[in-house]
């Protein structure tokens, strides 16, 4: 080919994109727009462009659309280079740089902004390693393809540019880019209005990738918008499809007799629930008496999601998908369409409902002495809030006072020998926020923590304890080799912390006065004594926060590495399937065992298990998410205001200070600490003035005033009161 010939990169990037467009075809303007192109000078490169394509024949023109001549796009052979090819998954920053996480690979490979091309946040791609970074020793690379989307759908706010012309304001959380929609594609979404939004197409780097509207939040800054584009970022969304709700509510509401002549008939006994005021969702209820021979009869009630649930239906597929229920500060989005999980399945007062249950029989001392797992039918006397229980626990005359006296008599035992055992006592204080109708926050109030909701978990972790404790007695029963293969169970696991992780901790409590002696091996005794040390003072909940840190994350597995922080050696999620898949699981398992059934293979558990961790991380994101959303949201109208605080991070940038009473978190950056040059003392963990000697340290209090709040990005802004 001659010189002349030869496409430049700019002609080859509107070959590309033609090709690339719907119908091969685009207008002049629409190039400008996807091109970014600003300055004359770009605009005038683009229309010699256009002209010389037309005069070679590569492209046609006719009512204000370019179409393509016949020219075919030539491919590259690709160079595999050898070992130093890998996958993995990228996390792409706000400034574009790109760092990725392989299995083969101890540390991240960092891809430069230029290199990243058309990769978006969480793709699966293929890299090659081209150096390592000289400063920091981190290798460096280049991304070869992009084997698998990461996303099927992303969030931003969409902006009319020109007459025809829109693009997508990406947030910053969901991708780094923005991108351009064609008419055709805006779904009926306005300017500024906050939308879900899918990748059609990204032809080159330089330009802008192709978007297609699925659905409107709302207008950008409204409270729906707010919440649910942190329930799309996090790969949520709140509505069923179609054709779930329509199996849903094709459920009967009337329980069949034969179905209740099948179970433990419980409808004559004295069974109660106790949830928070709000709750329509009621997984659990109790019963309990005292024997004769002085040990407690307790009976732990759970809605028996199983019997409607079918396995591989689409209600079963939808629940398994999302596999937690999320509760956000002004809503919560259900696992189970509302029909089943506030309606068929919600063990409501005054009505016939299908349970699973775990009996178990306690001694005085709170030792399991006997217990039975059985399906059964209810018929709840009683709906307590918690409030209402506490009362009752109190002192309060109820018909139902002796049971609820009862149970908070053996709940106390429970508690006492768990404490005693190695259990670990976080009790964090929780902020709950008062909205008005528009979900506006108009004060901040800390959750009260009383002892009805002890009374509960205790119960719940009884049950839990026994039903993964009967799988060990099954398997010892079993006569034949490796009877983990025939009962493969599903157990809630937490690993011991990071020591590494607690020595960083010692070291950041120490210049505070607190003692934390970390040893080789660690122990939960080791770590309530840190806690007793700080209770009841300020420091009480930062160094709560920089323990949970520092703890594993619980997960779900198929293999029984015990409950540190519990103090189990065994474990499962058995009493919330209304709001747990993994619940749900444990149900199946225990009934086939009971039938004499195999319905899960070790394999299928572990494959189950790191889907259902993984969902109730995203959950707990979008969790934390929209609780930092309300805290901005409210501080945002205290811009000036001062509050009394207490530092709970100190880093090389700046201060983190957690207000009390409010317990929101915002920052003070180190270019704000006026008067002094501060710099980061490490074994001080404090930043210190180079002329005073003043210091900024972990627990110190200090007094704030609110400088300025972002929504979009959730911060918060602080300056020296």
């Amino acid at each position: 080919m001659s010189k002349k010939e030869r496409l430049s990169k700019f002609e080859e990037l509107i070959i590309d994109l033609i090709k690339n467009s719907p119908d091969n075809k685009l207008t002049r303007e629409q190039m400008i727009s996807v091109l970014r192109l600003e300055s004359n000078n770009e605009i005038k490169k683009l229309d010699k462009s256009l002209s010389r394509l037309s005069n070679s024949n590569k492209i046609s023109r006719k009512d204000n659309y370019v179409f393509l001549g016949n020219n075919k796009k030539k491919t590259k052979s690709k160079n595999s280079g050898g070992n130093s090819i890998y996958e993995g998954k990228i996390d792409i920053s706000v400034r574009g740089t790109g760092y990725v996480i392989t299995e083969e690979l101890e540390d991240d490979v960092m891809i430069s902004s230029r290199d990243v091309g058309t990769a978006l946040n969480d793709d699966v791609v293929k890299i090659r390693i081209t150096g390592k970074n000289k400063r920091s020793g981190q290798p460096q690379g280049k991304i070869l393809e992009i084997i698998k989307r990461g996303k099927d759908f992303y969030v931003g706010t969409l902006k009319k540019v020109s007459k025809e012309n829109y693009v997508i304001e990406a947030d910053a959380q969901s991708v780094h880019t923005n991108f351009f929609v064609l008419p055709e594609y805006l779904n009926g979404a306005q300017d500024g209005d906050k939308v879900i939004f899918e990748l059609v197409n990204w032809v080159h780097p330089k330009a802008l990738p192709e978007g297609k509207i699925k659905s409107v939040l709302g207008k950008s800054g409204s409270n729906d918008a707010n919440i649910l584009s942190i329930l799309a970022e996090n790969d949520m969304v709140a509505e069923f499809p179609k054709e779930v709700e329509e199996y849903a509510h094709q459920i009967p509401l009337e329980i069949p007799k034969e179905e209740g002549k099948r179970r433990r008939d419980l409808r004559d006994e004295n069974v109660f629930t106790i949830d928070p005021e709000d709750a329509k969702d009621f997984d659990d209820a109790l019963s309990i008496k005292k024997l004769d021979n002085g040990n407690y009869y307790l009976g732990v009630h759970i809605a028996d999601v199983t019997h409607y649930l079918t396995p591989k239906s689409v209600l079963d597929e939808e629940a398994y998908k999302r596999g937690t229920s999320v509760y956000l500060v002004d809503r919560v989005i259900p696992m189970l369409p509302e029909v089943l999980s506030n309606g068929v399945c919600s063990l409501r007062p005054n009505e016939d409902k299908l349970t699973y249950s775990c009996f178990m029989e306690i001694a005085p001392n709170g030792k399991l002495v006997d217990y039975s797992i059985e399906e059964t039918i209810i018929h709840s006397k009683q709906r307590f809030t918690y409030e209402e229980a506490q009362e009752v626990v109190d002192g309060k005359k109820h018909k139902f006072s002796k049971e609820v006296t009862t149970v908070a008599e053996l709940a106390r035992i429970l508690l006492d020998k768990r404490f005693r055992e190695g259990a670990i006592d976080f009790d964090n204080p929780e902020p709950k926020f008062v909205l008005d109708d528009d979900g506006t926050p108009l004060k901040v109030i800390i959750k009260e923590r009383i002892f009805a909701h002890r009374l509960i978990e205790e119960c719940m972790l009884m049950a839990n304890k026994t039903v993964a404790m009967h799988v060990e007695e099954l398997r010892k029963s079993s006569q034949k080799k490796r009877s983990k293969d025939l009962f493969p169970f599903f157990y809630r696991v937490h690993d011991k912390p990071d020591q590494d992780k607690l020595a960083g901790i010692s070291e950041q409590v120490k210049p505070i006065g607190i003692n934390f002696d970390v040893g080789k091996k660690i122990s939960p005794k080791k770590i309530n004594d840190l806690l007793k040390q700080v209770e009841n003072t300020s420091l009480e909940y930062i160094v709560n926060g920089l323990m949970l840190r520092a703890m594993a994350k619980a997960e779900y597995s198929p293999n029984n590495l015990g409950h540190f922080g519990l103090g189990f050696g065994h474990y499962s999620h058995f009493t919330s399937p209304i709001r747990r898949y993994p619940d749900v699981i444990v149900h199946r398992l225990l009934k086939g065992y009971n039938a004499g059934a195999r319905v899960y293979t070790y394999d299928q558990l572990k494959k189950d298990g790191e889907h259902c961790s993984e969902r109730e991380r995203v959950a707990v994101d979008a969790e934390r998410d929209s609780v930092k959303l309300k805290q901005v949201e409210f501080l945002s109208k205290k811009t000036g205001e001062k509050f009394d605080g207490i530092i709970s991070g100190v880093m090389e940038r700046g201060i983190f200070v957690n207000l009390k009473d409010i317990y929101c978190e915002g920052m003070i950056r180190i270019s704000d600490l006026k008067g002094d040059y501060y710099v980061y003392n490490d074994k001080r963990h404090a930043l210190v003035g180079r002329k005073s000697g003043k210091q900024f340290q972990l627990g110190d209090e200090i007094r704030v005033r609110v400088k300025s709040t972002n929504l979009q990005k959730r911060q918060i802004d602080f300056g020296l009161a």
